[in-house]
C-alpha cells in the first residue's frame, strides 16, 4: 500500500483523485489503481495537461518508470528487458500457462524446426514440415510472419502473427543466431534419424529390412524416453510444448534472479565503502573554525571520497532507509541459494524438454514415414491390378 501510494504521489503530485486496492489472492502481492482523470485543482483532464507528444513520451509511460524506480528501492523485482516481450491479456496468459495457448504452440513448433536447419533458407523450408506457414519478405520492416496451418485450416480467414508480436527470439536476426548456435554445436542435438527407404532400397529386401529394423530401433528409444515421463505416444507433443514452456518460465525465473542478486551486489559494494568512509563525516561535522579548516586541508581526497560515495547512497535509498551491510549479504545470501534450488529445476526441466522435443520429432518423423510407405504400397498394388 505505502509503494502505490508513493507511485501516485510522484506520477499524480497529489492533484488527482485515486482509490487504490491491495490484492492478495494470488502467490504475488499487487495493487490496482483507479485514478479520477480530472485535475481537482485545474479542472482539466490528465490528457489534456500532460499527454502530448508520441506515445512513449506521453505521461502514463511514466507509470512503469516510476514502478521501476519504486520495486528497486525497496528491493523487488524488476523486468530487466520489457521489450524482448508483451503483453497478453489475462485469458491468453492463462492457457499459456497450461500449453494451450495457440502463440506457445506456434513459438514451440517454429522452436523445433530452428534445431533442425543447416541456415535461415532451409528453416524457411522445413517450417512446412513442421505445419508452419511462413511469409518471408526481406524488403519489408516487417519481414517475417508465421501461422500454423492447423490454424488456417480451421479459419480460412485468420492472419500471420508478426515474428515481433511472438517476441524479440522469434525475429530474423535472432533466428539466424540460433541456428547457428546449433550448427556450432553449442546445443546438443540428436543425430539418429528416421531413414527414408528409397525406390531402390525398397527393391532389396536385406536394406529394406536393415532400415525398417533401424527406424524401428530409433522410434523404440524414443518411445522408451516419453514412457519414462509417463506420457502416451498420442499425448506426446502436448507434453512436449508444456516442458518448453515450463523451461522457459524457469528461464524468465532465473534471469530475474540474477538480475536481484547483480543489483544489490552492487548496492553492497557502496554500502561497504561508505560504512569505511563513514568516520570521516563524523569527524568532520564535530570540527569547526580552525579545526574544521585544517581537518579538511589534511583530509582533502578522503573528504571528496566520502562525499562522492553519499551521493552514491542517496540515488540508490532517495527515501533515506539505508539498510545494514549485514542485512543486505543475508539477502544476497538467500537469493541465492534459492537460485542454485531453481537452477536445478532448470537443468531437469532444459533436460525434459530435449528429451521430449526430440522424441516428438522422432515419433512423427517415423509415423510420417510409415503413412508414407503405406500409401507407396497401396499405389503399386493398384498398378499391378
Amino acid at each position: 500500500m505505502e509503494i502505490a501510494q508513493e507511485l501516485c504521489h510522484r506520477l499524480l503530485q497529489e492533484q488527482y483523485q485515486y482509490v487504490i486496492a491491495i490484492h492478495t489472492d494470488r502467490q504475488h502481492c499487487h495493487a490496482h489503481i483507479i485514478v479520477n482523470n480530472t485535475n481537482f485543482i485545474t479542472g482539466r483532464t490528465f490528457e489534456t495537461e500532460h499527454n502530448q507528444g508520441k506515445k512513449k513520451d506521453r505521461a502514463w509511460a511514466e507509470v512503469r518508470r516510476i514502478s521501476d524506480e519504486l520495486c528497486r528501492e525497496n528491493n523487488l523485482s524488476v523486468i530487466e528487458h520489457p521489450e524482448m516481450g508483451k503483453g497478453k491479456k489475462h485469458w491468453e496468459w492463462d492457457m499459456s500457462r497450461q500449453g494451450l495457448s495457440w502463440k506457445a504452440k506456434l513459438k514451440f513448433t517454429i522452436d523445433q524446426a530452428i534445431k533442425v536447419s543447416e541456415n535461415f533458407e532451409d528453416f524457411l523450408r522445413k517450417c512446412a514440415d513442421f505445419g508452419v506457414l511462413v511469409e518471408y519478405n526481406p524488403d519489408h520492416k516487417i519481414d517475417l510472419k508465421f501461422m500454423l496451418a492447423e490454424q488456417k485450416e480451421r479459419n480460412p480467414r485468420a492472419k500471420f502473427t508478426r515474428s515481433r508480436t511472438l517476441g524479440w527470439y522469434y525475429e530474423t536476426e535472432q533466428i539466424k543466431g540460433r541456428i547457428a548456435q546449433y550448427q556450432g554445436g553449442m546445443i546438443y542435438v540428436p543425430r539418429i534419424k528416421v531413414r527414408q527407404i528409397t525406390p531402390k532400397a525398397e527393391e532389396n529386401k536385406f536394406v529394406r529390412d536393415a532400415i525398417d529394423r533401424g527406424n524401428m530401433k530409433v522410434a523404440s528409444i524414443a518411445k522408451n524416453i516419453i514412457t519414462a515421463y509417463g506420457v502416451e505416444p498420442d499425448q506426446v507433443r502436448g507434453a512436449a510444448m508444456a516442458a518448453f514452456i515450463e523451461r522457459a518460465h524457469l528461464v524468465g525465473e532465473l534471469n530475474d534472479l540474477n538480475a536481484q542478486i547483480k543489483d544489490l551486489q552492487e548496492k553492497l559494494k557502496v554500502l561497504k565503502k561508505y560504512r569505511k568512509v563513514k568516520h570521516i563525516g563524523e569527524e568532520l561535522k564535530a570540527l569547526s573554525g580552525r579545526e574544521e579548516k585544517k581537518y579538511r586541508k589534511e583530509h582533502g581526497g578522503d573528504i571528496a571520497e566520502y562525499h562522492e560515495t553519499c551521493k552514491q547512497v542517496l540515488e540508490l535509498y532517495p527515501s533515506g532507509n539505508i539498510p545494514k551491510v549485514e542485512n543486505l549479504e543475508k539477502h544476497i545470501a538467500s537469493l541465492q541459494k534459492k537460485l542454485s534450488k531453481k537452477n536445478t529445476e532448470y537443468n531437469q526441466a532444459d533436460k525434459k524438454s530435449r528429451e521430449l522435443s526430440e522424441a516428438t520429432r522422432t515419433i512423427e518423423e517415423y509415423l510420417r514415414h510409415e503413412q508414407s510407405r503405406g500409401q507407396q504400397q497401396k499405389r503399386k498394388r493398384n498398378d499391378l491390378e
